[in-house]
Formats: C-alpha cells, structure tokens, sequence
C-alpha cells in the first residue's frame, strides 16, 4: 500500500493551484476503511487562507465521514523528503494515532517514514483543554 499512496501524492501534484508559491504538494490518505482520500495544496491571494495538501485529504476525509486513519503519504519537488508544516502536524495530531505512519517523498522518491508522534512531539492535545 505504501507505493500505490506513494504514487497517488506524487500524482496529485499536478492538481495543485498554487500560483504565488509554485510549489505544488500532493497528498494520499488511507483510512480504515480501506479507502484513499488525496488532497493537493490550493493557495490563494491572501496567504492565510491557503490549505496544503495534507489537510485537504483529511478535510475531505472528515466530510465523508471517515475518522479512522492508517497510513498517509505526502510527495513534493523537493531536495529531501518533504515535511508537512507546523499547521498540518497540528491537524495530523487531532486525526491521527501517535504511532500511525507517514511517508514523506521528493520527486527522487527518496522516502522517510515517520509517525504523527515523530513529527510533533509534545503536541497540544484535545485533552490539554478539558
């Protein structure tokens, strides 16, 4: 499974709008369920109001109904394997299990297999507000 989402975020960059950037991201969530959500970034004029690819594959996800996730891969022209920033390693920490594998790629599909834990530790938490 890790290569068929690998290969669908890689491909869900040609489906990015980002015309201030120029840094198309695509994403492939996979939930319990078996089904495969993508996402790929969609900038606008004003910069807070862009949503990257991450979180348009959770959002849409969520939307449907899906709240349990397996696996994610997030692909960009990168020189390294690409990180999610700070917003979707929030978002990622909501939706996601500690332990619940991220694969992070380049165009090179250089690879680097994290888990949500990995990438944020010592979130903020739901609990944290109870």
């Amino acid at each position: 499974m890790k290569e068929k989402l690998l290969e669908k975020a890689i491909q869900m960059r040609t489906k990015a709008y980002v015309p201030y950037s120029e840094f198309p991201v695509g994403a492939a969530l996979l939930t319990s369920s078996g089904k495969i959500y993508t996402g790929c970034n969609i900038e606008n004029a004003a910069y807070p109001s862009t949503c990257c690819a991450e979180r348009v594959a959770i959002f849409k996800a969520i939307s449907d109904g899906e709240t349990e996730f397996t696996e994610m891969a997030v692909a960009a022209d990168t020189k390294r394997p690409v990180p999610p920033c700070g917003t979707c390693r929030q978002v990622m920490s909501e939706f996601f299990d500690p332990d619940m594998t991220i694969h992070l790629t380049n165009l090179n599909k250089n690879v680097q297999t994290v888990t949500t834990d990995q990438l944020l530790p010592f979130s903020f938490q739901k609990e944290d507000m109870e």
